[in-house]
């Protein structure tokens, strides 16, 4: 694996909030993947290089249609509580998004926060794999980023949706990795 150059690579935390960390989560649990984004964030900050947490509230203004076979939603939107970054996350310099839908970039001025820093990669991790994750992903594949995904700071409401889109979707648009092999200098 390659070292990142910490002028060009951003660190980008999907979900690591309150309203997502609770609950059963599979194949890693979220204190495992809240530890392992806290490490990832730290090793970024110590480079200087950019760390973006983004985290996801829905309300009656802006929130994606309901009108789906299978709606998770409530029509009211979620609590203010739900969408609180899980403690000890946030440090002086971060960059907070906070997002409508499950991808980081539609609605949101996270790919102008990037341009102006200069950023190409962008080092992805979080809650849910094939969700918040894996839709941030394809949309900065899809707007010229190069895309690395840090499996295990990633995780998903069962391991078969982790793994199914850890092993079939992600490679073809991203390098998938490990915390241990992400190296900045």
């Amino acid at each position: 694996m390659p070292t990142f150059d910490p002028r060009s690579t951003a660190l980008i935390l999907i979900d690591l909030q309150d309203g997502i960390v609770a609950g059963d989560k599979g194949p890693h649990s979220a204190a495992a993947v809240v530890a392992a984004g806290k490490t990832l964030a730290d090793r970024f900050r110590a480079q200087g290089a950019p760390v973006v947490l983004v985290h996801v509230g829905f309300t009656a203004g802006a929130m994606p249609s309901l009108n789906v076979d299978q709606p998770r939603l409530p029509a009211e939107g979620t609590p203010p509580a739900f969408s609180v970054l899980v403690e000890g996350l946030r440090q002086d310099g971060d960059i907070v998004v906070l997002k409508h839908h499950w991808g980081a970039f539609t609605g949101t001025d996270l790919d102008l926060h990037l341009r102006r820093r200069g950023v190409e990669t962008v080092v992805i991790a979080g809650i849910a794999t094939n969700f918040g994750v894996e839709s941030t992903a394809r949309t900065a594949w899809e707007l010229s980023y190069d895309v690395v995904i840090v499996e295990d700071a990633c995780t998903s409401r069962s391991s078969d949706l982790h793994d199914f889109a850890i092993r079939h979707i992600l490679p073809q648009i991203a390098r998938v990795v490990s915390v241990e092999t992400v190296t900045l200098g």
